[in-house]
């Protein structure tokens, strides 16, 4: 998920034509519910639920916003996060922990009050992805400008390692066993590495995925779900690496989650659309359908709770004239336009 931080590659979407989707289409019952206009300055990134205190928590540019999901209204900040990717959320110690793309950073915050308890040089460029291992009590960040992983300690926020990933990470996510899994984006692979050791493990290709983002598992079934940039949902074996699906998805996928109670892999797509794909098998899948969305709302969060699903988007200007200097220019942000999404049943 880059510094894009959502706004930044959006232009081919916002641009497109928007998809042609049935008016009545609710694959697995799923359609948006609500739309919380938040407003206020600065782009987006990774979302993250935490479903016990029913709060949503994303960050802005620079700062952390933690939105209250039952009214919908933004209950608290945490600032100083700059160039803000994800918040990993350790609920069991009461922190979160922020990856800060631009002084390659993570703030540590109490969950409680949103206090910041300290911040950590994370001995690499540009974390991206974050995640909080409950297995062994350590967040890790995916440091895009330098292909490594940083392991932090939880219980001394200090740095006890760096992982070298071999390429350029995006989304990872933890098997619950001990083993993380990294989407390498530039070599279109996953690679995975051990979370107590760092030992990094194989690295297996995703072709015929290309440009992977999102990553997803499913915990009982040992299935990955990764999507990719060229329209395509690839799910592997986490035992093996065998590719066990390819399955169609929308254009500009940035996010992908994996219900357990329902079997349902999702993936959100820049076009403005949510494919739904059912788990019939752990070797059969079936796409049920694509449910309307809005142009721009590429990262998700998934309550397993609720199985609610939250996204973001914005509304877009129309992109300035190219120039030598900037042959594809970007369409800017309109103010105040940024919302939270409702997807639910």
């Amino acid at each position: 998920m880059r510094m894009r931080i959502t706004i930044l590659a959006l232009s081919a979407f916002l641009l497109a034509p928007a998809p042609l989707l049935a008016a009545d289409a609710a694959p697995a019952g799923y359609k948006l519910t609500k739309t919380w206009k938040i407003g206020g300055e600065g782009g987006w990134d990774y979302l993250n639920v935490d479903s016990g205190t029913h709060r949503l928590y994303y960050g802005r540019s620079t700062r952390v916003q933690v939105l209250d999901l039952k009214s919908g209204k933004v209950v608290g900040e945490v600032p100083n996060t700059p160039g803000i990717h994800g918040v990993a959320l350790a609920t069991d110690l009461g922190r979160g922990y922020t990856s800060n793309g631009r002084d390659s950073s993570v703030t540590v915050f109490d969950l409680k009050s949103l206090a910041t308890l300290t911040r950590i040089p994370v001995r690499g460029r540009n974390p991206d992805a974050i995640l909080y291992d409950p297995q062994t009590r350590r967040v890790f960040t995916m440091n895009a400008g330098s292909g490594t992983a940083t392991a932090i300690d939880a219980a001394t926020d200090s740095v006890i390692g760096i992982v070298g990933l071999g390429g350029r990470p995006e989304f990872a996510v933890a098997d619950g066993r001990g083993r993380i899994f990294v989407n390498l984006e530039d070599s279109s692979a996953v690679v995975s590495f051990d979370a107590r050791t760092l030992e990094l493990g194989p690295r297996w290709p995703l072709a015929p995925g290309e440009g992977p983002s999102g990553l997803a598992i499913d915990r009982t079934s040992r299935r990955l779900f990764s999507v990719c940039g060229n329209e395509k949902m690839i799910v592997l074996d986490a035992n093996t690496g065998r590719v066990v699906a390819t399955l169609p998805i929308g254009k500009g996928p940035d996010a992908a989650a994996f219900d357990p109670a329902t079997k349902l892999a999702f993936s959100s797509n820049g076009e403005g659309t949510l494919t739904v794909v059912h788990e019939d098998g752990p070797d059969k899948f079936t796409v049920l359908g694509s449910v309307p969305t809005q142009r721009g709302a590429r990262t998700m969060a998934l309550d397993p709770k609720t199985h609610v699903i939250y996204s973001a988007s914005a509304s877009f200007g129309e992109a300035p004239a190219p120039t030598p200097e900037r042959p594809h220019p970007r369409p800017p942000m309109l103010p105040d336009s940024f919302v939270i999404l409702v997807i639910g049943r």
